[in-house]
């Protein structure tokens, strides 16, 4: 399995996880998460690795969905990238404004 798309899904599980069902939850969970095989989805489950293969790209698929039509990870990410952004910028040009570096990094904790 492709790391960056296992991170991707993984990313996108954390941001709509609220919207699958519990079979979908469970499913990506133990794929993506705690990397199960399929064979042990599917035997835990007592269904065919086949119908675990489904799910499982059924629901990639509706994650995708979600974040074409929300954007949050790509928001995050972009968010992120601008506190980083930030932080350096004010660490460059105003190392001693302790206030400024403390409310940067509040913004950043409240992105995690």
């Amino acid at each position: 399995m492709e790391l960056a798309k296992t991170n991707r899904i993984n990313a996108l599980f954390d941001f709509y996880e609220g919207l699958l069902t519990s079979k979908q939850m469970q499913y990506i969970g133990f794929y993506y998460q705690d990397d199960y095989s399929l064979g042990e989805i599917a035997e835990n489950f007592a269904v065919s690795r086949q119908a675990v293969y489904d799910n499982i790209k059924r629901t990639e698929q509706t994650l995708e969905n979600y974040e074409d039509k929300l954007h949050l990870y790509r928001d995050f990410l972009e968010r992120n990238q601008k506190i980083d952004s930030l932080m350096t910028y004010a660490l460059d040009h105003y190392q001693d404004d302790q206030t400024l570096v403390k409310l940067i990094t509040d913004l950043e904790e409240t992105e995690d």
